[in-house]
């Protein structure tokens, strides 16, 4: 039976409705059978066209079924370019499904319309399938109008939480994406069974308590004015810092789809990082990256905005723009990993993201195993990550979106940050994070969210933050590396590069680095200028100075300068930075 002819198949149901008269040429939807002028039509998006065969002739008129029932729901303005569309809603299943169809999709032949329809389940007629996006071409002005956006996470016109499938605080906004992207919020099981099976068991256990503080802590940067950045777990392979990350990932969806490889090129990074804006980032395997590249993507990731690009027609295209924190894991830390290039680490990319012990504590990765062998322990919670997920990090936004709750974040956060003492800018930096990943631990406490007690935690976070600044030192990061910097190089080159600078006559040197000289049994090392920029590879040579002046480094200088005058063995006399070794070790940390 024709297209045309179908209706004739719903003739003599007598519970069909009635309806009064057909637009033509026009289209109409209908959401069961309807009976019209004594014409049955089965449910559906039909076009009800006349076919002129002569001007001298009355049409005749013709009915093609185009696809199961089709809606025109609102007029849609995107909130990052402006440009408009349509909404649209049809079933699939049994399952609603809404789709965002830009009108510049209508400018072509229609295959931009057709496929994000078909893919989702859109029953279509093939044969007419060229009517689809004429239809909603059709509908000029729908009366609703909803606001559209391309990002995840807060959206600033509404205050909603934007999630491809979900839209959290408002029905006037709505996710707007091609269909093709990866499906990374999952949800399966429930928040009661999750809080059982992964949350609780977290307790006694830091690495899994600030894992989850983490993930928690992407929507709540924003609301307290804190930056991105991350924690970085450091472990042997095998010790559970994965397991770890698969837990941080539960938060929002399923671990294996949540979670990225470090081994992305920097356009990798943009989409990654704003698909999961306002949430969190879960990197594995700091091995995989590239490492010329890896400080790169820290910056970037941290800094929260991608590269510039341009159109064809040579305008700026707006940048990608995120906030997120990030939970990365790896055998090495990400500045030996980036010494693998030969390049030094940057004392800020460091701090963007530092490194967290998460394989020599009490059971590798785990401090308590809850009566448990380590094994058995890792075994029933990859179980459970994988039963359990998604519902934390929404059932998180949905008290956040509360404004009276929102306007007391700034002071919340403010009374745990006061608890994080320290004295150094940078070491501040690093520690408004781990305020704020215990801030969102403590509300998901209090909300109910997660069944820790009161200061959990803040104890987490507050022990793990103690021990990496008990590692790096309550100090400026770049004198600290200044200062490495130059205590590795005498540890290599003081004898091969160095030579008594009391001797009668030079000692044969290649490539010569400087002298030394013997004062109460001990070496002064004395650097020309050319070595000393060399053993500082990155920094200037003002900078190095300004360090080792603040440090008391420089054992010897003539008045007014910072170098002191020597009679060198065989003749001449020359300048040279005179460095007590002694000195180079930072106070408060470890080199």
């Amino acid at each position: 039976m024709s297209q045309q002819d179908s209706h004739l198949s719903l003739v003599g149901n007598p519970n069909v409705p009635e309806r009064e008269g057909i637009t033509r040429p026009g289209f109409a939807t209908y959401d069961g059978p309807v009976n019209i002028d004594g014409r049955l039509y089965r449910a559906g998006t039909w076009y009800h066209g006349i076919k002129q065969t002569s001007p001298d002739e009355p049409g005749q008129p013709f009915d093609l079924w185009i696809c199961s029932p089709l809606y025109i729901e609102a007029e849609t303005i995107d909130s990052d370019d402006g440009s408009i569309g349509r909404l649209v809603r049809f079933y699939h299943r049994g399952r609603e499904l809404e789709y965002v169809i830009p009108m510049e999709a209508l400018a072509g032949k229609g295959d931009d319309v057709l496929k994000p329809l078909m893919r989702q389940g859109l029953i279509v007629d093939y044969h007419h399938r060229k009517y689809i996006p004429a239809f909603v071409a059709s509908h000029h002005t729908p009366d609703v109008v909803l606001t559209t956006t391309t990002r995840t996470g807060w959206h600033a016109g509404t205050g909603a939480f934007v999630m491809p499938h979900r839209v959290i605080g408002s029905d006037q906004v709505r996710y707007h994406g091609s269909g093709l992207e990866a499906r990374v919020f999952d949800t399966r099981g429930s928040l009661e069974d999750w809080q059982t099976e992964v949350a609780t068991p977290c307790l006694g256990n830091p690495v899994l308590i600030v894992a989850l503080c983490c993930a928690l802590s992407g929507p709540l940067l924003r609301k307290v004015g804190v930056n991105g950045g991350g924690i970085h777990l450091v472990g042997d392979s095998s010790s559970g810092k994965s397991l770890a990350q698969d837990v941080g990932a539960t938060v929002w969806g399923r671990p294996e789809g949540f979670k990225v490889s470090w081994d992305m090129s920097a356009g990798g990074v943009e989409i990654e990082a704003t698909t999961r804006n306002d949430t969190v980032l879960i990197a594995d395997e700091i091995s995989r990256a590239n490492p010329k590249r890896l400080q790169e993507h820290i910056y970037a990731l941290a800094n929260g905005s991608g590269k510039g690009t341009m159109t064809r027609e040579r305008e700026g295209r707006p940048k990608n723009h995120w906030c997120i924190p990030i939970l990365s894991s790896g055998e090495r830390s990400a500045a030996d990993h980036t010494g693998i290039s030969g390049q030094n680490a940057h004392a800020g990319a460091e701090l963007r993201m530092v490194d967290i012990n998460a394989g020599t504590r009490t059971y590798r990765a785990f401090d308590d195993v809850h009566g448990m062998d380590g094994e058995t322990f890792h075994r029933t919670l990859t179980g459970a990550v994988s039963r359990q997920f998604g519902h934390a990090g929404p059932a998180l936004v949905e008290h956040l979106i509360d404004e009276d709750t929102a306007h007391g974040l700034p002071w919340r956060f403010g009374e745990i940050r006061r608890t994080f003492n320290v004295a150094s800018a940078q070491a501040g930096r690093v520690a408004d994070r781990f305020a704020v990943m215990a801030l969102a631990g403590e509300l998901a406490s209090e909300w109910k969210i997660l069944p820790w007690p009161p200061e959990t935690a803040i104890q987490a976070c507050r022990l793990l933050f103690m021990e990496w600044l008990a590692t790096i030192g309550d100090g400026n990061a770049e004198d600290r590396q200044i200062l490495t910097a130059l205590a590795d190089f005498i540890a290599l080159h003081g004898d091969s590069r160095f030579s008594d600078v009391n001797a009668q006559l030079a000692a044969h040197v290649s490539h010569r680095a400087g002298f030394y000289e013997i004062d109460n049994g001990r070496r002064l090392y004395l650097f020309n200028r050319a070595a000393l920029v060399e053993a500082v590879e990155g920094y200037s040579r003002d900078r190095i100075l300004r360090t080792l002046g603040t440090h008391d480094v420089l054992a010897r200088m003539d008045e007014g300068r910072k170098q002191k005058n020597y009679r060198l063995p065989g003749g001449g006399s020359a300048r040279f930075f005179v460095i007590d070794p002694d000195k180079l070790e930072p106070e408060g940390g470890a080199r």
